[in-house]
């Protein structure tokens, strides 16, 4: 199977978030030399714009204008690694990012999202207590919010909801006591009690399946690092107990690029100001490492993972 060099993006926005701390992410993990260890390119940094603590008063978020107006920027340097037959790895960062990475897809084709999160991110504006974007962006990318930022250069939705696939969330007390809207059944659900019940990597193979189905030109990994356990990654801004393992999510994270039909990855939401003793970003800079490996599989034509 051909393979697809990396190539490292830093994308250290906070504009989803009230709270700063995790633009640190792209620097931490390229000091403890991920990108060396995957034999990536380095392919820039993005600037971002200065954040305003007042949620916009049409949508009730904040900063909407300017992820709206930053998201194109993304995906302009995301192209620009595609362009080059290259493996975008986007280091965040908040997960609002994830706009720009699929709005760059949008501009291509139609692909699939395989959205590894410990919260679903299906807030609508009024429920959200804190007009933060970061507990939206699965329903912005999906077509679900205000059309200011799901209609970006009017490719509403920037990803269906049928393509894409919510993976280990655990966040149902969250969604209950704030009155989250339920995620469209259209969209493929496993939260983290049908991942241990199906088992990590036969739930991550029926995601795979279905995002490698051969009207998809291929598929984006979404990576939020508080999909993982609390206890070895409490360096995340909003903490619940429980999560998957370093070994869970490597497994997860190689049966997707084992496809071959993965065609960029980001990762999000770790804070290393809060990673006292060093020993998550340490970790998780060894499981992307062992998971990605020096190159992507590829291949070109789609085809069911699972058959």
């Amino acid at each position: 199977m051909p393979i697809r060099p990396y190539a490292v993006l830093e994308a250290p926005s906070t504009l989803g978030l009230a709270t700063d701390g995790v633009e640190g992410l792209p620097d931490r993990l390229l000091e403890l030399r991920l990108a060396d260890r995957i034999l990536a390119r380095r392919a820039g940094r993005l600037a971002t714009p200065p954040k305003d603590r007042t949620p916009d008063s049409e949508t009730r978020i904040l900063n909407a204008k300017a992820i709206a107006a930053w998201s194109p920027k993304l995906a302009d340097a995301v192209e620009e690694v595609l362009n080059a037959g290259e493996f975008p790895v986007v280091l965040g960062g908040d997960c609002t990012i994830v706009l720009g990475s699929m709005l760059a897809l949008r501009r291509r084709g139609r692909y699939g999202l395989f959205f590894i999160d410990g919260n679903a991110d299906f807030f609508q504006p009024d429920a959200e207590p804190n007009g933060e974007g970061a507990s939206m962006d699965l329903a912005f990318v999906t077509g679900h919010g205000p059309a200011l930022l799901t209609d970006l250069e009017g490719r509403y939705p920037l990803v269906r909801a049928g393509d894409a696939v919510a993976f280990a969330f655990r966040d149902h007390e969250d969604q209950a006591e704030f009155g989250s809207q339920p995620l469209p059944p259209e969209l493929r659900a496993y939260d983290l009690d049908n991942v241990r019940s199906m088992g990590v990597e036969s739930a991550a193979r029926a995601a795979v399946d279905h995002l490698t189905r051969p009207e998809l030109d291929g598929f984006f990994i979404h990576l939020d690092v508080d999909c993982l356990d609390d206890s070895i990654m409490p360096a995340v801004d909003f903490r619940m107990p429980g999560g998957l393992s370093w070994d869970e999510l490597r497994n997860a994270l190689r049966i997707a690029l084992a496809s071959g039909r993965a065609v960029g990855l980001e990762v999000t939401i770790y804070n290393p100001q809060l990673d006292e003793d060093g020993s998550a970003g340490r970790g998780l800079a060894d499981m992307l490492a062992e998971s990605l490996g020096t190159a992507a599989p590829w291949c070109r034509e789609p085809i069911g993972f699972g058959h």
